[in-house]
């Protein structure tokens, strides 16, 4: 089984010559789904097909290609179930990384967990006892640029595709925003823009909020902007105090940022003009 993922300029025929490439290499269809967006003028489609052998894979991919060419499409494809390679960055708080830690060993998420890295030593040994690799990266306003190449490093030699921000609270810079558009993504508080600073779940008290939300985006140079991949929502009321908001305000967070990352893992995300499309 495959992914096939495309986008183009929308014109008539393109599901019909692709499925005709498909149909005529043996191929078959198992899911689609596709968006035509009107006011770009771009057509985005998701395809899961099955082979009967490694040969009408490849013979497909050699119909596709010109296909491709003449209708000047983005596209890829990919094994169906290839774990995608990750690397995980947190801070103090590690309810985020709980909860992805828990998804991956239960094979909830479609990833593979290549390293896990924080500016502070807390999470070592809970990281370690599941086997996982765990490293260490302190970071000072004097050696901000350093250990940001490290993340660097780490990603190069595990040859992470994703990096996840699991409650990382450092500002990434930004040329590694740019050099890594569409494979960070960060979750934050949906109410942050409004109550910026320290200790938001107080100030969303002090002002008495009826929600509270998170919002997982993929990392931009524009602090918190990126473009929405998930967001949630939960009701609350005047009977939450601080404790409670945080409490509720967690599993919100891991909840949201899980699905983030399991539709990434699934290929279902398209960036066109600073926005997702989620197929």
């Amino acid at each position: 089984m495959f992914i096939l993922r495309l986008f183009c300029d929308d014109q008539p025929s393109i599901v019909a010559r692709v499925a005709s490439a498909l149909a005529d290499t043996g191929c078959n269809i198992e899911e689609s789904n596709q968006f035509h967006d009107h006011l770009s003028g771009q057509f985005f489609w998701r395809c899961v097909f099955s082979a009967p052998n490694d040969h009408a894979a490849t013979h497909f991919q050699e119909r596709f290609t010109p296909i491709a060419e003449a209708l000047g499409m983005q596209w890829s494809i990919t094994p169906l179930n290839q774990p995608v390679k990750t690397l995980i960055l947190l801070s103090k708080e590690d309810h985020c990384l709980n909860d992805l830690m828990y998804r991956w060993r239960t094979k909830a998420l479609n990833i593979d967990i290549t390293a896990i890295a924080s500016n502070h030593d807390t999470a070592r040994e809970f990281v370690e006892s599941r086997g996982l690799p765990f490293h260490h990266l302190p970071i000072t306003p004097d050696t901000k640029a350093q250990q940001e190449n490290q993340i660097r490093t780490l990603i190069d030699e595990t040859g992470a595709e994703l990096i996840v921000m699991a409650r990382y609270m450092q500002i990434l810079t930004d040329g590694f925003c740019k050099d890594y558009q569409g494979r960070v993504i960060n979750i934050h508080h949906s109410f942050l823009p409004g109550f910026k600073g320290a200790k938001p779940y107080h100030q969303a008290y002090e002002r008495g909020v009826k929600i509270i939300g998170a919002t997982a985006h993929f990392a931009t140079a524009d602090l918190d902007e990126g473009p929405i991949i998930s967001q949630d929502i939960m009701p609350i009321d005047h009977s939450y105090d601080p404790k409670k908001l945080q409490a509720a305000g967690r599993d919100n967070e891991a909840r949201t940022l899980a699905r983030a990352v399991k539709l990434y893992s699934e290929r279902r995300i398209f960036l066109h003009n600073g926005r997702t499309v989620i197929l």
